[in-house]
């Protein structure tokens, strides 16, 4: 019997759930052992990851409408107006991690975090719309608890303003809208046949490439101490 768009939702992101005893920095953060700078790091390597998540998005909207798939356009083109909301909240937090504009403009991105939009980049090419709204849906609720944690953190350990901390909340919020047009987009692929195991395979890629984005910036908060 096939499932409806809900179930399918459901056991897709159950399948693809990180744990979040297992990341290695995130933790830190919320204990008070990460440093502040890592958090920078952080933000300076968004800089570079949401304006390519924001063009993959686009072009997803763009294949999307070509193959008269209106549903998952309308998805990814909230996806990419999200994207531009949280580049403007990008400026609060670094500006309270005393990141100053000359070391944004010269910031070298490393490859273990900039590989998560890499792949994304690889799905707006090559993934069926469809399959990328499930396996980005999967991700988004292990990113969305990741960003609850931090933000908390920052305003209880650094006495971070709700400004600052804009830009985690902008994720770790329900996101209502945007959970009803991806089940809207996930049906209408259903009715179509369009969904293809697939899915899974981009999903568990994705969660790969969040969790080696995470690994990477607690790599550098562990050896800070030893340079």
């Amino acid at each position: 019997m096939t499932p409806t768009a809900q179930e399918l939702l459901r056991t897709t992101t159950a399948l693809l759930a990180a744990d979040p005893a297992a990341n290695p920095l995130v933790p830190r953060i919320a204990d008070g052992r990460a440093r502040l700078r890592t958090v920078a790091v952080l933000a300076l390597e968004q800089c570079h990851v949401i304006p390519a998540d924001r063009r993959s998005f686009r072009h997803l909207a763009q294949r999307s409408t070509e193959a008269k798939d209106p549903e998952s356009a309308a998805f990814f083109e909230a996806l990419a107006d999200g994207e531009s909301l949280a580049e403007e909240r990008l400026a609060p937090l670094l500006d309270a991690c005393a990141v100053d504009e000359a070391e944004r403009l010269t910031y070298e991105p490393q490859a273990g975090c900039q590989a998560y939009p890499a792949y994304v980049a690889w799905l707006a090419l090559n993934g069926e719309p469809v399959d990328v709204v499930l396996a980005l849906t999967a991700n988004f609720a292990s990113w969305g608890r990741c960003c609850a944690a931090i933000a908390r953190a920052l305003r209880e350990r650094h006495g971070f303003s709700g400004e600052a901390c804009g830009f985690f909340d902008l994720f770790a919020e329900p996101a209502p809208d945007l959970d009803r047009q991806a089940l809207t987009a996930v049906q209408a692929g259903l009715d179509r046949g369009s969904v293809t195991a697939a899915h899974l395979h981009h999903g568990r890629l994705v969660q790969s490439y969040e969790a080696m984005f995470w690994e990477t910036l607690a790599h550098a908060d562990e050896t800070a101490g030893d340079r």
